[in-house]
C-alpha cells in the first residue's frame, strides 16, 4: 500500500506503512519509482515491518534510501510472547505488574467487550488531554472497529460497579496481536484497571491463535538506556514505557523509517524544515 500526502505546495510525500510485505523492496522499486515520479513526489518513505538487520540496512542504502529524520510509527516496541501457558506468561511479568493485575480483580474491576465507540472516543479525548498526545476522531475509531470487528479486533472496557474506568482496542492478524489504542479516566485509578485490561486483551489474543502481543511504541533507545532512564523521565513515550515494561516482553527495534529522494533540493528543504521545527520545540 502506497499513500500520498501533500505536505505543502509542491511537496508531495509517498509513504509505505509497515511494508513492503512479503519480501524486500528491490523487486517493487521500478514500479514505485514510476508511480512516484508520475505523481511528482519529492520523497518516498517506507517503514518495513521487520526487525533491525545490518544486511537489510546495507541493501536499502545500496538502493538509494537513507535513514529518515522523520519516522511516522514508533521504531521500538515491546513484544510479549503468548506461546507459554497463562501462569508462565504471568510469571515472566514484573512482580508489581502481576500484583496489580490481581489487585484489580480483587477490587471488583471487571473487563468485558464493549461497542460504545462514542464513549471510547470521549475517553480517548480525556486521556489525550491529560497525557498530552494526539487522539483520532470518533469516526476514525468507528471505521477501524467496523473494518476488523469481530474476528480481528475487539474493544474492551474495564469497569467498577458499572462505571467505565479504562478501555483499549486490540487487533489480531495471523499470529500477532497489537495494542493500538488505550484510554483511561481519572476515577478509581488506585484499582489498577489498565493492568487487568491488558491481561484480558492478551488472553483474547491467545484465544485467537496469536503467539505474540505487540504493545506498540516505546522510546527509541537501547534497553540499557531505557532501564537507566525510565524512573526519571515522563516526556514523550517514557511514561508508557514505565507501564509496558512490566508485562515481561522483549524490547524489539524495527528497521525504522527510510527515505528515497526524487527531488534532492526539495528533500534538503524538507530536512532543514524538520531541523528548524525541532529547534523551535526545544
Amino acid at each position: 500500500m502506497l499513500l500520498v500526502r501533500q505536505l505543502a505546495p509542491g511537496f508531495k510525500l509517498a509513504y509505505i506503512p509497515r511494508g513492503p510485505v512479503g519480501g524486500g523492496v528491490s523487486g517493487l522499486l521500478p514500479e514505485l519509482d514510476r508511480f512516484c515520479r508520475a505523481q511528482s513526489v519529492f520523497c518516498l518513505k517506507l517503514e518495513p515491518d521487520a526487525r533491525w538487520d545490518e544486511d537489510s540496512a546495507r541493501t536499502l542504502k545500496s538502493l538509494g534510501f537513507e535513514v529518515s529524520p522523520q519516522p511516522i510509527q514508533p521504531a521500538r516496541t515491546i513484544v510479549v510472547d503468548l506461546q507459554p501457558d497463562e501462569d508462565s506468561i504471568l510469571a515472566r511479568m514484573k512482580q508489581k505488574t502481576r500484583y496489580n493485575i490481581r489487585l484489580a480483580a480483587r477490587k471488583d474491576v471487571t473487563v468485558r467487550p464493549w461497542n460504545d465507540i462514542a464513549g471510547f472516543a470521549r475517553m480517548m479525548a480525556v486521556t489525550a488531554a491529560r497525557d498530552e498526545f494526539g487522539a483520532h476522531s470518533q469516526a476514525y475509531y468507528q471505521k477501524a472497529y467496523d473494518l476488523f470487528h469481530p474476528d480481528a479486533c475487539e474493544l474492551f472496557l474495564a469497569e467498577y460497579q458499572g462505571e467505565p474506568l479504562a478501555a483499549l482496542m486490540v487487533f489480531a492478524r495471523g499470529r500477532r496481536a497489537w495494542y493500538f489504542y488505550g484510554a483511561s479516566r481519572d476515577a478509581h485509578r488506585e484499582k489498577m484497571p489498565t493492568y487487568l485490561l491488558q491481561w484480558e486483551a492478551m488472553r483474547w489474543a491467545r484465544g485467537h491463535g496469536c503467539k505474540a502481543y505487540d504493545m506498540w511504541g516505546i522510546p527509541d533507545y537501547s534497553e540499557d538506556e531505557l532501564e537507566a532512564g525510565f524512573q526519571g523521565r515522563s516526556d514523550g513515550l517514557w511514561g508508557v514505557y514505565r507501564f509496558k515494561r512490566g508485562f515481561g516482553g522483549e524490547v524489539v527495534r524495527s528497521m525504522g523509517a527510510w527515505d528515497r529522494a526524487y527531488k534532492p533540493l526539495h528533500y534538503a528543504m524538507y530536512k532543514l524544515g524538520l531541523r528548524l521545527i525541532g529547534r523551535g520545540a526545544g
